[in-house]
């Protein structure tokens, strides 16, 4: 005997009164971004506005005092590159490439006002600032929604460029970052990163992968210690792979960990 539920009529039905079994999966790869016509602001024209360069740089300052790593400029631009060519090696239209690249360059502006829920300030901030460029707003969404996804502690992959920047912000890890100059005060992300000599992000778009190649000085800090602070970071690019429909892989001084 058929429960209620199940019960011709009496079907489960969504927002839109659709029942269950009429609502077909769809994969968020398919759906196109509702980003209208090009609003032709570009990456060099969000860099140079007066209020990213400030708050960037207030970000980078104020992470110092509190014993970040380096979070400025060397880290924007990185971010930016690496988000740009991911899109562009998978063969996503240029234009999303370029957001990708605006949202990389901008993702971690929020935290000159706290480095706590800094995604989410900073996407509140970001939009007065794309909007006083004159960027459309199906545009300003992308780039918001990339930045507000950005962390590993809430964030997910929701559009293309977001999973572009996510694997883009955790592949950044070379000593370049440590500020600290005595290794007797060195905490763990400061040996890691310090150990770190080469950090390079292959994006094969024949074999559909997302390869971060590192070089480990292990002398200095060990391959497990690498893993135990950012094993929820590479879970997180390892989603944002697979939003892109790509394996994320690590590579660590030759050898395949993942």
């Amino acid at each position: 005997m058929r429960d209620a539920a199940g019960a011709p009529g009496n079907e489960p039905v969504d927002a839109l009164g659709r029942t269950i079994k009429d609502v077909q999966p769809v994969h968020p790869a398919e759906t196109p971004e509702p980003i209208g016509e090009n609003s032709g602001v570009s990456l060099k024209n969000v860099q140079d506005h007066e209020g990213v360069r400030t708050f960037i740089s207030l970000a980078d300052r104020y992470l110092g005092e509190i014993g970040y790593t380096e979070h400025g400029f060397r880290h924007a631009g990185l971010v930016s590159n690496i988000s740009y060519n991911i899109l562009k090696r998978l063969d996503f239209p240029d234009r999303i490439a370029e957001l990708g690249a605006i949202a990389g360059y901008l993702h971690d502006l929020g935290n000159f006002v706290s480095r706590s829920m800094h995604s989410q300030t900073g996407a509140a901030i970001t939009y007065d600032l794309l909007r006083d460029l004159g960027m459309t707003y199906g545009e300003i969404g992308v780039i918001l929604a990339a930045i507000g996804n950005h962390e590993e502690e809430f964030g997910h992959p929701v559009n293309p460029a977001g999973a572009a920047v996510i694997v883009a912000d955790k592949s950044d890890v070379h000593r370049s970052r440590v500020r600290a100059k005595d290794v007797t005060t060195f905490d763990i992300h400061d040996r890691v990163n310090h150990a770190v000599e080469h950090s390079f992000l292959r994006v094969d778009a024949e074999a559909h992968t997302l390869t971060l190649e590192l070089a480990i000085d292990t002398e200095l800090a060990g391959v497990m210690e690498y893993f135990e602070i950012f094993l929820s970071r590479m879970v997180m690019c390892r989603r944002a792979a697979e939003f892109l429909e790509c394996d994320f892989k690590i590579d660590i001084n030759g050898s395949q960990l993942l």
